[in-house]
């Protein structure tokens, strides 16, 4: 099940819907009037903020030597991190 805050357009009342992501289209075809709303508190994640191969190098520090064996093979076209 998944938590969608929403908001009336006119009253400003605002609550959360609890249903099945399958559920939730049709919902908003029944309920016009609301509308999905985030706050701060609420709003979905943006997922890592980074560089991935810095952060795959500070991880994983060997990471770049198999790299460098794969890359040994005849015909391979891999380059190091």
């Amino acid at each position: 099940m998944a938590t969608y805050p929403v908001k009336h357009k006119e009253t400003g009342e605002m609550k959360d819907v609890i249903m099945s992501v399958h559920d939730w289209d049709q919902w908003k075809i029944d309920n016009p009037d609301w509308e999905r709303y985030y706050t701060p508190e609420n709003a979905p994640g943006v997922g890592e903020v980074g560089e991935w191969k810095d952060k795959l190098r500070a991880k994983n520090p060997g990471w770049n030597d198999v790299l460098a064996k794969a890359a040994s093979v005849p015909g391979s076209n891999i380059q190091k991190l």
